[in-house]
């Protein structure tokens, strides 16, 4: 079917503007009916990594993650720790995969940013566009062994990350806080991070901090932070 030029260009400037008020006005109000809330988008203390998780509708969570997600920036932000959230659910239907996640498909499950720092010096950049791929160790015991194991997919986020700045390096402590305030808010919640990171953050003693599997993807880029 032949569309005219003159069409073409209304398409062009209608399509853009009918998904705008859908992705900022009508799929929130519409989503708590299937259980979810959106997360923020412009708040400073919780806010998307990148716009563009928001703009595919990838940052919606039930009512339950979104409190405990609350809660916690309320303590942070008097350490001056903000959350950046990369991707977590869509807004309806529980099951619907969020691809290429294995669960993230219940609005229980939220992958968040590390703390980083520049020049030694607390900063909200982080070392890749997207949030993920720029990992804080290139080896690991972990990657190497999934890699053995024929997990030919373990390593493939680095793919996401072809801008890496190695100017900036990961803040252990901060990262640290913010993982165990995540873990106080939420008691029946578990978070995936690689098993060397769970050594260096001195989180050793907490059995909900778990190793993933080599089925997944590497999250020594990432914090994966789940509730019952």
């Amino acid at each position: 079917m032949y569309i005219s030029q003159r069409w073409r260009k209304k398409i062009g400037i209608v399509f853009p503007l009918v998904y705008l008020i859908c992705n900022l006005v009508l799929v929130p109000q519409i989503a708590p009916y299937f259980g979810r809330t959106q997360l923020p988008v412009f708040k400073s203390s919780l806010k998307p990594q990148n716009i563009i998780y928001p703009l595919c509708f990838r940052n919606y969570v039930d009512k339950k993650l979104y409190n405990s997600l609350q809660q916690s920036i309320i303590h942070l932000s008097h350490l001056g720790i903000e959350i950046a959230y990369l991707d977590a659910n869509f807004p309806f239907i529980d099951g619907f995969p969020l691809f290429p996640h294995l669960s993230h498909n219940d609005g229980k499950k939220i992958d968040i940013a590390f703390m980083y720092l520049e020049n030694n010096n607390k900063t909200d950049q982080k070392p890749s566009f997207m949030g993920y791929g720029a990992y804080v160790k290139d080896i690991n015991p972990t990657a190497q062994q999934c890699k053995e194991k024929g997990y030919w997919q373990y390593g493939i986020t680095k793919y996401l990350s072809p801008d890496k700045d190695n100017t900036i390096q990961l803040d252990k402590e901060n990262t640290k806080t913010l993982i165990q305030e995540l873990l106080y808010r939420s008691k029946n919640s578990k978070i995936f991070i690689e098993p060397y990171l769970k050594k260096e953050l001195a989180l050793s003693k907490y059995d909900n901090i778990r190793f993933h599997g080599c089925q997944a993807v590497r999250h020594d880029d990432h914090i994966h932070f789940e509730i019952k």
